[in-house]
Parts: structure tokens; sequence; C-alpha cells
């Protein structure tokens, strides 16, 4: 299934989104090590960088045939452990953390993952706990069903279970709708995406609720893919970003430099069309062209200050 929608309903916000993401000047200068602070201090003394990365978020970070995270956001993160490196001075291993929607929070805060490569909306709430990088992608809440299913919209989800992911803006979405509108619907919360999924396949759960481009994600890597399908308008605005520790001066500057950089020599439209363009290392394709809205906050991205 082709998703060409592009949040219609909230261009206005996006684009307030694109005026806020504009970076600061490229290029990360190495640094003495006595002046280095914060996670740029950290991870010069241990030689190491570790990331935290999701097992079955296609196509942003998911593990392959091999085990190995690959995905949008990895690469993406890759390249700020290459502009790290460079502001330390230093070649950093890199420490693979798995995280879930549940745990990756936390994960930033104690300082167990420096970089979480998700798929994480930054919002004001999380933003009190956390830092973001530049809108990476722009998504919302949909609902996958079997075919055939009479769910239709998110009022049809009334009396239905329905599967949520733990630790995600959707679960809140679906709790705060079903408030609202009196819908008594009977959320099953699952470890991560894999596992929601796995409950609408077992017939344990009637809709799976979370981000569309997940959604079309995991029925592309499913074997019966024709029997599921996305319904309904879009239930909330989640703009994605790279998580990090917050109040750390120098890792925000070295981050925001670095995506201007790949907003501006067009990198980050390319690893797009890489994960979601092109064929998954599974062999299958997302086929998700890149929104209206996207376009603008990378353009917006791109524009060194002066």
């Amino acid at each position: 299934m082709k998703a060409k929608a592009a949040l219609s309903f909230l261009h206005a916000g996006l684009l307030a989104a694109a005026a806020l993401v504009a970076a600061t000047p490229a290029t990360a200068q190495p640094q003495a090590p006595e002046t280095l602070t914060g996670t740029l201090a950290k991870v010069r003394e241990s030689g190491t960088i570790a990331i935290g990365y999701r097992e079955s978020s296609v196509p942003f970070s998911f593990l392959n045939a091999r085990q190995e995270p690959v995905g949008y956001s990895i690469e993406l993160c890759r390249e700020l452990v290459t502009a790290i490196e460079e502001a330390v001075n230093k070649s950093l291993a890199i420490k693979w953390v798995p995280v879930t929607s549940d745990s990756r929070i936390d994960a930033v805060e104690r300082g167990t993952v420096d970089l979480e490569c998700g798929s994480t909306t930054s919002n004001l709430e999380r933003q009190k706990r956390v830092s973001f990088s530049p809108t990476i992608f722009v998504s919302g809440t949909k609902v996958l069903v079997k075919k055939g299913s009479p769910i239709k919209s998110f009022r049809d989800l009334a009396g239905k279970r329905v599967a949520v992911t733990a630790g995600t803006t959707n679960e809140k979405t679906l709790r705060e709708l079903s408030q609202k509108f009196r819908l008594g619907i009977d959320l099953r919360v699952a470890r991560d995406h894999a596992d929601s999924f796995g409950l609408v396949k077992s017939g344990q759960a009637d809709a799976f609720a979370t981000d569309d481009v997940l959604l079309y994600g995991l029925i592309a890597r499913d074997a019966a893919k024709a029997q599921y399908e996305v319904v309904g308008d879009y239930l909330s605005y989640d703009p994605y970003g790279i998580m990090y520790r917050k109040s750390d001066a120098q890792l925000a500057k070295v981050i925001n430099d670095t995506f201007q950089v790949l907003a501006q020599d067009g990198e980050i439209e390319r690893q797009y069309k890489r994960w979601f363009l092109r064929k998954l290392p599974t062999g299958e394709s997302i086929d998700l062209p890149m929104s209206a809205q996207l376009e603008a906050i990378i353009q917006t991205m791109s524009v060194k200050a002066e």
C-alpha cells in the first residue's frame, strides 16, 4: 500500500516546526580535551559512544538478517558519530544498546545511551527531560487492521481491542480519544511494535494504533502483507528526532551543525530515498515519497545561520 498522504491538516504546524530547526554554522571543530564537557568529555575519555536502537521500527531502526542495527535513523546517527569523533579528535567505538519505546527516555537520562536513534517523537513533554535533534521525519497516528475489518475510523474503535506500544505518544493519544469520546477502547499494551502487530495477527487485538510509517514498514516485511491495511484519518502529529541528554550545549552544537551540513549537501534526502523508496534489506519497499512538509523542514534546516 502506498502512503502518499502528507498530514495536510497539520501543514501550518509543520511549517512552523520547520522554522524552529534552522541550524547553526557547520563543521565540528576539534577541541582541546580539557575544554570538553558533557557527552563529548564522556566519550573521549571512554573511547566509546553508546547508540540506542530499536529492534522493529522499520525503516528507521531495526535488525537485519545478521541481527545488526540498520535503518534511516541509524545512518543519520553514524554521521553524527563521525562529527563527534572530529569534535573530540579521537576515533570512537560504537556500543549498540537495544531500547524500547518504554525504556528509551530513561536510557538517555541515565547515560546508558548517548544518542537514541529510532522513531521518537519530539514534543514539549519529552523536551522537559531530554533534547532532540532537528526534525528528521514527520508522521502521525493511524490504525492497522485486517482487511475486511469494520474499523474505518477512530469512532469504529468503540469497545474494540486496540494494540498500542508501551511508552509511545500513540498510547497517550488513544487513551485521550477513548476518554474524550467515551469509546471504551480496550487497550492492549505491548512491549514493542512487532509485539503489537503480533496481537492483531494472532486475533488478540482488533487493531494496532501507531505512527503510519511504522505500520507501512511492518506490513511491507510481513509474508501475509496483503491481509492488512492502514485506515482512518491522522489522530496526532509526530515529528521525529534523535534524542540526547538535556543541557549539553557542546553536543547540541555538534548535532545542529552536522544536520545543517547533511541537509545542505543532500545526504538526508539520499538516505530518505535509500530507506523509503528503495528495497529494504529484506527485499520489500515501503514506497513512501517524501512529504512536502518534510521537504520544507529540510530546506529550512540547510540554511546556514548568519
